[in-house]
């Protein structure tokens, strides 16, 4: 077996997503692995550079992961010829301009959602990665949730028939960060720094959307900003400009008719934060991030609705599990399956060095970032948008 050390730049991963999924549970534990076996006698083995503007946390977190690389001179890292990928963690207003130098400088490049704050410059971003004639990706991670991973599964079997409608919650509190600190950064809640439930969200649903019932025709969404004041990380109070909330309606070809909400000033009461529901002809599932469950037409039973009566019943009871199996990856990357972030880092490493298919490319992540820029204007406008079909 012949090693290949593969050298990564990876910016942004002092914040948390960066931190915990990207190098933790992914590069990191490709290395505690032993590196990713392309299947032909190599076996590769990811050398990371991390890269950021705060000097002494970088070097903190590279001490404390056993990191050998660190900078916070992104210019340097990608002229220096054994850089063979930029990845981008960083906050979203910053990402465009890094990933224009990572593309200039001839890097493959894989990126964080969304991969840009604006469609025309997420195209752009698209446009510039196939004139450079490197391979390119953007993370989709809720593909690789167990919960859709087995919603898929139905869905490939033909399980539905004909699928109706799609549901889906998404959502809870996050503190405003006055008595309670809150959990999301609080450039998240500020639109002027790239900010806000769509653009952060909506991505997320056109790709889940486009992958598993359709592409999405058309859009009408209501944004708003539930919770005007927030405290930020020195418990500082601030203005909240970005929106907290989205109600939308997608059209997706074939005319299923999805309805999602988003929302960081939602407690929950169901099983999961997110959680999609599947209505077709034939039968019904519910997935979340791990567990999905079924109802067939044959089993579902007759409810009648009479006020004047208590249920004894359960609903729920009424659901079958749908069963785990070793294509559905552990959310965690705790004990069992592979990890989802880290799954779709193994796909895109051998999409670079061994030409395996790939398809969460950046003209993938323009759709999101388009979808998310209609879905503000329909909330500006009060009125269905229709989503056009994009090239480069």
């Amino acid at each position: 077996m012949t090693r290949r050390s593969v050298r990564i730049a990876m910016n942004g991963v002092t914040g948390r997503m960066g931190h915990r999924q990207h190098l933790v549970r992914s590069i990191l534990a490709l290395r505690e692995e032993g590196g990713l076996d392309l299947g032909d006698g190599t076996r590769l083995w990811p050398e990371p550079v991390l890269v950021g503007r705060r000097e002494r946390a970088l070097r903190e977190l590279a001490g404390r992961h056993g990191v050998e690389h660190f900078s916070t001179d992104l210019d340097a890292v990608l002229a220096d010829p054994a850089t063979d990928i930029y990845f981008d963690a960083q906050v979203t207003s910053a990402r465009e301009e890094a990933i224009k130098k990572a593309l200039a400088a001839g890097k493959h490049v894989y990126t964080e959602k969304p991969s840009a704050t604006s469609f025309d410059a997420a195209l752009d971003l698209a446009r510039r990665a196939r004139d450079a004639g490197v391979k390119h990706g953007v993370v989709q991670d809720k593909l690789f949730l167990p919960g859709l991973r087995k919603l898929a599964r139905l869905i490939d079997g033909g399980f539905f028939g004909r699928i109706l409608s799609v549901r889906g919650e998404f959502g809870y509190w996050v503190f405003e960060g006055d008595w309670q600190q809150a959990q999301r950064p609080s450039w998240n809640y500020r639109a002027q720094d790239g900010g806000g439930i769509v653009m952060d969200m909506f991505p997320h649903w056109e790709y889940v959307l486009h992958e598993l019932f359709g592409r999405v025709r058309s859009v009408q969404a209501l944004a708003v900003t539930h919770l005007p004041q927030r405290w930020d990380e020195r418990g500082k109070p601030y203005e909240a400009t970005a929106d907290d909330a989205a109600y939308g309606i997608f059209e997706l070809e074939g005319g299923v008719v999805a309805q999602i909400n988003s929302s960081w000033g939602v407690r929950v009461h169901r099983d999961e934060l997110v959680e999609f529901q599947v209505d077709g002809t034939e039968g019904s599932a519910v997935a979340g991030l791990r567990n999905c469950r079924f109802q067939h037409r044959a089993g579902t039973p007759r409810p009648v609705w009479n006020p004047d009566l208590p249920v004894t019943h359960s609903f729920r009871d009424q659901w079958q599990e749908v069963p785990d199996t070793p294509d559905t990856p552990d959310a965690d990357g705790a004990d069992g399956p592979v990890n989802g972030f880290k799954a779709q880092w193994e796909l895109f490493l051998r999409h670079v060095y061994a030409d395996a298919p790939y398809h969460w490319d950046l003209l993938a992540g323009a759709r999101g970032v388009q979808l998310a820029e209609l879905g503000l204007r329909s909330s500006a406008q009060g009125r269905r948008i229709d989503v056009p079909e994009i090239t480069l």
